[in-house]
């Protein structure tokens, strides 16, 4: 009997593909439970100012103005994610970034999800580019989107309260229809608002993480050519290998074992998706979309981050250029 689909099989007897609906937010005493069940909840009614402002175009250029952004630039809307290089290898790829304004990136962006425009523009660059851990600490920690502080609560106060912590970042994300996130799992508690378009979530509970073949690949990212100005992949000298998944879309048939069991979320404009830590997420978006999402660090005490660690180390993880037909076929799917 293998014991990783004896797992997932049983974890899913349990648990099926339901997912809870709130229709207003938990008090800090319901959340503390719904994160002790570590299982996605979509929450209505979590009303924050960026939500009654709106967040139109004209509003985010106007209160932005001329201060620059670092934007995500990728010539196929796929940022750190599996692409084939020049050579012919396979490379985790991560986006050019290039600054710009607010207006320049929404001139850069399409309502209509079948635009294919030359290149892909998303504003991505995380790591707290609204409110860092810095900010939290006490530490001056200026931000991009200062001028949109305001809107913006830097915690959330029956998260906080439930997990006895402030957040370790808050992200603000804009893009469109063009942009897809490949599946990925984060160490972090993840309170996941849309202020504006829909987002489409597709899950798998950490027990399925085998069933997304991850391989080692050496690292890339797109850079501009001097010459032409076109994107292109250039391999990183130096840079240690990345560990990701071979299975660029998991939502194609065939792409994903019998054993695996995704779950489809859609969160629109004013809806809010906990995301539990060590959840796989695949993320695509219609039109253009606008979140925000608050990073809370995973308890490190207790059984939970052992078990996530033990779930993704039980198998060994193969090298993503090994010359078999096996896993040419996977990162090719």
């Amino acid at each position: 009997m293998n014991p990783l689909k004896w797992l997932s099989d049983e974890y899913f007897d349990l648990n099926g593909l339901y997912v809870d609906v709130l229709e207003e937010p938990p008090t800090a005493l319901e959340f503390s439970r719904l994160a002790h069940i570590s299982r996605p909840v979509l929450i209505k009614g979590f009303e924050i100012p960026a939500n009654s402002k709106l967040w139109t175009d004209e509003y985010l250029i106007q209160r932005m103005g001329s201060r620059s952004v670092s934007v995500a630039v990728t010539p196929n809307g796929r940022a750190d994610a599996i692409i084939a290089g020049p050579d012919n290898k396979f490379y985790f790829t991560e986006p050019c970034v290039e600054e710009m304004t607010m207006a320049n990136l929404f001139a850069n962006l399409s309502e209509d999800d079948r635009s294919q425009g030359s290149e892909t523009y998303y504003l991505q660059s995380q790591n707290g580019n609204l409110y860092s851990s810095q900010f939290f600490e006490g530490r001056e920690a200026p931000s991009e989107f200062e001028s949109l502080r305001g809107d913006v609560p830097s915690e959330i106060s029956w998260c906080s309260q439930a997990l006895d912590r402030t957040p370790d970042a808050v992200n603000i994300w804009i893009g469109d229809g063009n942009s897809v996130s490949s599946i990925h799992s984060d160490p972090y508690e993840n309170i996941y608002t849309v202020v504006r378009g829909e987002k489409l979530f597709t899950l798998l509970p950490p027990t399925e993480g085998w069933c997304l073949n991850e391989r080692v690949y050496p690292h890339a990212s797109y850079v501009r050519d001097p010459d032409s100005s076109q994107l292109r992949l250039q391999p990183s000298a130096e840079a240690p290998r990345v560990r990701w998944s071979s299975i660029t879309d998991p939502n194609l048939p065939g792409a994903l074992c019998d054993s695996a069991h995704p779950i489809h979320v859609v969160v629109k404009s004013g809806e809010t998706l906990y995301l539990p830590a060590g959840w796989w997420h695949h993320v695509r978006q219609s039109g253009i979309t606008i979140a925000l999402n608050w990073w809370y660090d995973i308890e490190m005490r207790g059984p939970s981050w052992v078990l996530l660690e033990f779930l993704r180390n039980i198998k060994d993880v193969p090298d993503g250029n090994e010359k078999t037909k096996h896993n040419e076929e996977e990162t090719a799917q």
